[in-house]
């Protein structure tokens, strides 16, 4: 049986994978350093009120509403 490629599959993909094989260390770690690899969340302070909370809610929404559409602008370009 050979092995599947773990840098081809999607991040989902593979969290499926490592749930249906679990004593499958290989695919364990590749999924451990995918999640690695990622950026680190984004943390506030305690202090901001909910109103600020609120506007950096939307700021966010708005960043991947953005992200979102650029790619699609491209291909019309």
């Amino acid at each position: 049986m050979t092995k599947p490629n773990f840098d081809a599959m999607s991040e989902a993909e593979l969290r499926t994978y490592v749930l249906e094989h679990r004593d499958d260390q290989e695919a364990f770690y590749a999924f451990a350093d995918r999640l690695m690899a990622k950026p680190p969340s984004a943390t506030y302070p305690t202090s901001m009120t909910p109103e600020e909370i609120h506007k950096a809610v939307l700021d966010i929404i708005q960043q991947k509403q953005q992200k979102q559409r650029s790619p699609d602008s491209e291909k019309t370009a």
